[in-house]
């Protein structure tokens, strides 16, 4: 593990790291994982909170305000890293959701992807069971969503490790690659 403390106190290199992939595939618990590993802040999934206290059917509109403050949430959060961020989902997440469910996404949010810099995409695999949660809708699509959010990551030429077996297995392929960005940054 590369301690936080030990890289230079000058650098303001923040690096970002962006969880991503298909239902139910450990992004939440992976983001947890690596910040309590890294003892720094984690951006949360906000749709799972906003999903949880609606009342209603969610919306177009009510995705496209998730999308507005995972992003808030997010820049906020970033004054609390400590040369790393954990962001569990990023907005290809609710691009794809979007696109997939109404066929529609919003320019703003096209736009915002490419104004956001991820130094790395962690692409969480299909290879653990699916769990059953009520706000999971599409258990029989996972890999057609893998490949989906890994042409979206490509297509940015970003950065994509893609994060399979067991949970220790994500949590030391994850630090060794975030290791590395360490290694080559600072």
């Amino acid at each position: 593990m590369v301690e936080l403390e030990e890289r230079s106190q000058n650098s303001d290199k923040l690096i970002k790291v962006a969880i991503t992939g298909p239902e139910s595939t450990g992004k939440s618990t992976l983001a947890c994982t690596l910040a309590t590993h890294y003892k720094t802040v984690w951006v949360p999934e906000y749709a799972r909170n906003y999903l949880n206290n609606l009342n209603h059917p969610y919306t177009f509109e009510d995705v496209e305000k998730i999308a507005r403050e995972q992003i808030a949430i997010e820049d906020k959060l970033l004054t609390n890293a400590k040369n790393l961020l954990i962001c569990d989902t990023e907005l290809i997440v609710i691009k794809i959701w979007m696109d997939y469910k109404y066929h529609l996404v919003p320019a703003w949010i096209n736009e915002e992807i490419k104004k956001r810099y991820y130094d790395i995409y962690l692409l969480c695999d299909i290879d653990i069971p699916w769990e059953p949660d009520p706000l999971r809708e599409n258990p029989v699509l996972r890999e057609f969503f893998f490949d989906w959010f890994k042409k979206e990551i490509n297509d940015l030429n970003g950065n994509c490790i893609i994060i399979s077996g067991d949970q220790e297995h994500r949590s030391v392929t994850a630090t060794t690659e975030i290791d590395k960005l360490f290694q080559s940054s600072f």
